[in-house]
């Protein structure tokens, strides 16, 4: 009991009061968002869909998916009007007038949604990463800001409420001194072991339309969240090595990534794999007194100056209602209330692709490659 009040003593705004356990969503608008899906065959949008559908403060306006049979799939399980769908993203957009687009397409396919909606002064989120290459990326940042639009990278690791506690207790607390390691470990069993539907499945073991195998899908988390935690501090170096553990399986992309960043006065750690025993999403921060361990969104484990070690389960603070969740970000931007930042923004995962880019040219060449 006393370790836990004197943990509480340092972090008093990351441990959330019982009677505040319950979320909700931000309802401040009086309209729903008017929101349109740019593609199905990223199967992050089954989550999508079954979130939004079952809210008040989103409209799904339109869907753009060239493939029938994957309109009719997602048409019947969240009961979908016909009317919705279109073959054309420039017909749909023009359609619907969407306030926001939500991007499930494959990564190679982002500068094209970006584009289109950026000919309308549409904002537009994507699912992570941002992009194949530094060549897509930079075309994306042109396009954003010829028209001013917001460009918005969705990671599920952003709502989670162990980040946000970690940030305050090392970025805005200072507990722990200067940051000097990262680790972060993403990934799962496999996309075949899991049970990824076949349309995500055929473009995410493309080395052109994901940019790589487990290197892209993963490695992106850890280079993120590093980014983040360094204030968009670009690296000095990448060194990276890749594995084919299941060529029977994946025969074209890499299904084991271990990337070394390097940094000025900091060294990070990326674990990129389909090959963990189960699903993880963990990272972990080490400073000079101190160090803090995110496993999963809920739980973080703390060690501070003087204390012993210490798990916070189920006692974290929320976050702020437009920063729960990437619809009620999304909303947040589309309306102006918020402006793209920290682990969603454009400037964080213009850095995330030079480090992938970087990652895949030395997993491939067996050099280091420096950044400056």
């Amino acid at each position: 009991m006393m370790q836990e009040i004197m943990l509480r003593k340092m972090l008093p705004a990351v441990l959330l009061p019982l009677a505040c356990l319950a979320q909700t969503h931000n309802t401040g608008d009086p309209k729903p968002l008017r929101l349109a899906i740019a593609g199905l065959v990223h199967s992050h949008v089954d989550g999508f869909l079954r979130g939004a559908t079952k809210r008040s403060d989103v409209q799904i306006a339109g869907v753009f998916e060239p493939d029938a049979a994957i309109q009719h799939k997602y048409a019947e399980k969240y009961k979908l009007a016909g009317a919705l769908f279109f073959t054309d993203l420039n017909a749909m957009l023009d359609s619907v007038k969407p306030e926001a687009v939500a991007t499930f397409t494959s990564t190679y396919d982002h500068p094209v949604i970006v584009e289109a909606c950026a000919n309308r002064h549409i904002p537009v989120m994507m699912e992570k990463p941002l992009a194949v290459s530094l060549d897509h990326a930079r075309a994306i940042q042109r396009a954003a800001g010829r028209a001013e639009i917001a460009v918005v990278v969705n990671y599920e690791t952003t709502w989670y409420r162990s980040h946000a506690a970690m940030w305050e207790l090392i970025k805005e607390q200072r507990a722990g001194g200067e940051i000097r390691k990262m680790v972060a470990m993403d990934g799962h069993q496999g996309p075949k072991e899991i049970g990824v539907p076949p349309e995500f499945f055929s473009w995410l073991t493309d080395p052109v339309k994901n940019g790589a195998g487990a290197l892209f899908d993963f490695g992106c988390y850890g280079a993120n969240l590093m980014t983040w935690m360094l204030d968009n501090q670009r690296p000095i170096s990448v060194t990276a090595m890749t594995h084919r553990f299941k060529p029977q399986i994946y025969p074209r992309v890499d299904d084991e990534a271990a990337i070394l960043v390097e940094y000025p006065k900091a060294q990070g750690i990326i674990q990129a794999s389909w090959n963990w025993p189960f699903n993880r999403k963990d990272f972990e921060v080490y400073g000079e007194r101190a160090y803090a361990i995110a496993t999963g969104g809920n739980t973080l484990r703390v060690r501070l100056p003087g204390q012993p070690d210490e798990e916070m389960r189920g006692k974290l603070a929320d976050r702020p209602l437009d920063e729960r969740d990437s619809i009620s970000y999304l909303t947040a931007v589309a309306r102006g209330k918020l402006k793209p930042s920290g682990l969603s923004s454009l400037e964080n995962n213009m850095i995330v692709t030079e480090i992938l880019e970087a990652a895949r040219e030395s997993a491939q060449s067996g050099k280091t490659i420096r950044i400056r």
